[in-house]
């Protein structure tokens, strides 16, 4: 289905029926990463997945996709569907977008999931690391892509998941340059939101893998000590729904139920 937000063209699914939760994916995903999760949350909640700005089936909206962007085009998809709460579980990216959502309209969250992801901003080597990206994007955008996702997975499921890296590369290919670069621009200039931890009125749940390349694991404790955040620990890498996906949905399953 799609919805217009700002004369860009949004692609979500909505499927099930009940309480809400809203699933958003990273960074070179779209919504069908959570195909398998959604089909097995459905059976008690309403599910959406939306393509987030500039990947999968939603159009490009900009030079530069702030998470505060992608955070308002979430709220003009959940407003279409005429939904008041929901819980939002993000992956990666979709994390970051999950809690500028999480700042930007509170009263609306009834819990929220980080999951491979992070709360505090990019470091100036990190941004750094984000102007070369952009660079090697602009020099050969599928190369990028080819090396990039495979790096997202703990190196002893690289070869594992060889099949899952390859559907993975292939739904990545899709997304025009312009999008990924937009994304990253975005990524680079995102506030640090590590306060919501102390200030949230809701529950919120921090899924960590202790071999994830993209975070940092001491950084992902400390952000969260002396608060009542619930960390999950999964022993492999970036992309837990495909790694440790039964450990996963029974986490989700869990989490949701202490939100409803």
């Amino acid at each position: 289905m799609y919805v217009l937000h700002k004369n860009t063209k949004v692609y979500f699914s909505s499927i099930g029926t009940g309480s809400a939760v809203v699933l958003l994916h990273g960074f070179l995903e779209n919504s069908s990463m959570w195909n398998s999760i959604a089909k097995t949350l459905s059976k008690k909640y309403k599910v959406i997945c939306i393509d987030l700005l500039g990947h999968g089936k939603t159009e490009n909206h900009g030079y530069i996709h702030t998470m505060e962007d992608q955070a308002e085009m979430i709220k003009t998809v959940l407003n279409h569907l005429r939904l008041r709460k929901y819980v939002l579980i993000g992956h990666s990216m979709g994390g970051y977008v999950a809690l500028a959502f999480s700042l930007l309209f509170p009263l609306n969250v009834k819990g929220l999931c980080l999951m491979n992801s992070t709360a505090l901003p990019d470091s100036e080597e990190k941004k750094l690391h984000r102007d070369r990206a952009i660079e090697a994007v602009k020099q050969s955008p599928k190369t990028f892509v080819r090396i990039a996702i495979p790096m997202l997975f703990s190196e002893t499921n690289r070869e594992q998941l060889k099949i899952a890296i390859e559907k993975v590369t292939e739904e990545a290919l899709k997304i025009k340059p312009h999008g990924i670069i937009a994304a990253l621009e975005g990524m680079k200039i995102r506030k640090d939101q590590t306060s919501i931890y102390k200030t949230a009125n809701f529950p919120i749940q921090l899924i960590i893998g202790k071999q994830d390349s993209a975070l940092d694991y001491n950084s992902l404790i400390q952000q969260t000590s002396n608060t009542k955040v619930e960390v999950v620990e999964f022993p492999d890498g970036h992309m837990s729904h495909l790694e440790n996906k039964n450990e996963l949905i029974e986490t989700l399953t869990s989490f949701i139920k202490t939100c409803y």
